[in-house]
């Protein structure tokens, strides 16, 4: 290695992953080991493919919901509008996880550079952030449809929902992001991260002398953007919890609880390990177990979400079909005679 800098070395199952950090500055870190799964180096490669199938499902799935929404004119209501941004949040969120994931799942030398680190933890934040953002407001346009189903569309008028989503990502933006940059510290060695991505969580342990600062404001923002969005769609759903069983057919009571099971089997998946990564204390953090919750909201749920919302959503259903039929007439229309 050249003199320009000073390494450190860590040796894991046999391999030497050494973190970078610059002579001029020993402060800043060039490069940092992120372990991910080097402690079953016989699983990586089964892992690195699942992770293949999983990301390529995530991104088939939720660009195939967008697609949908933007073809389907039937699609085209409040509801569909803000799961086009949740299929968005999806998207981007895995893509600035995952790929970096993969490479390191088949290399030995499993470094990432310490701006890049800043990227994954700034943007995972900012993402995690909108999701939840969109999906109290998507509690919300549940809670007006079932609610005041003659008002709804007056109330959820195309300028109200553009209000609420542009709302949902500043919000998100300045909870985040905002927080994170002001109170971003120091690093100390050993330059290890004992993780599969770099979060706000996990790099705290990194962080030189007290930590109690970037504590307050991670427990401080995570009541921002998961108690209080959290609380809100509790509220929402009581309202129309009330409301259905107030439906004297039975039948429009199904119909009511249909629309909003998909949305409340996001919301318990993603809010349960969200919460439970953010707002609990330092000292009860656990590198293997923080890796399978972080595996769940940042990689399995996304991909997972475009296949709850369309196997149990007759609409999505019913617009797969039209779209079909309709590519299945101008494929005969072209084909000559």
């Amino acid at each position: 290695m050249s003199s320009k800098y000073i390494s450190s070395s860590v040796h894991i199952s046999g391999l030497m992953l050494t973190p970078r950090i610059t002579q001029e500055n020993a402060s800043t870190v060039a490069e940092l080991v992120l372990l991910g799964f080097s402690s079953h180096p016989q699983a990586e490669i089964p892992l690195f493919f699942l992770f293949c199938l999983v990301y390529l499902v995530n991104l088939s799935g939720n660009t195939a919901v967008i697609i949908l929404v933007i073809i389907d004119s039937c699609l085209q209501t409040p509801m569909y509008f803000f799961l086009c941004h949740l299929a968005f949040v999806n998207i981007f969120y895995t893509t600035v996880v995952v790929p970096k994931m993969l490479f390191n799942l088949l290399t030995s030398r499993k470094v990432i550079s310490y701006k890049f680190c800043l990227v994954q933890t700034y943007i995972s934040l900012f993402m995690g952030a909108a999701e939840c953002m969109i999906l109290a407001v998507m509690a919300l346009d549940r809670y007006v449809a079932i609610c005041y189903p003659l008002r709804y569309l007056l109330i959820m008028n195309q300028s109200a929902c553009v209000q609420l989503a542009v709302g949902a990502w500043i919000i998100s933006f300045l909870a985040s992001v905002v927080p994170l940059y002001m109170t971003i510290a120091p690093f100390c060695g050993p330059y290890v991260i004992d993780h599969i991505f770099c979060e706000v969580p996990v790099l705290l342990h990194m962080v030189c002398g007290d930590t109690s600062l970037q504590e307050t404001m991670m427990v401080t923002g995570a009541s921002g953007t998961l108690l209080l969005p959290f609380l809100l769609i509790i509220l929402s759903y009581l309202n129309i919890l009330v409301a259905v069983m107030k439906m004297n057919s039975a039948e429009d009571r199904k119909k009511a609880s249909s629309t909003c099971t998909s949305h409340l089997t996001v919301v318990v998946i993603y809010y349960g390990t969200g919460m439970f990564m953010y707002m609990r204390p330092k000292s009860l953090y656990s590198a293997e177990g923080d890796k399978l919750i972080s595996l769940f909201y940042a990689i399995i749920n996304p991909a997972l979400n475009p296949l709850i919302y369309s196997l149990r959503n007759k609409e999505v259903k019913r617009a797969m079909r039209r779209v079909r039929k309709r590519w299945v007439v101008s494929q005969s229309q072209k084909t000559p005679s």
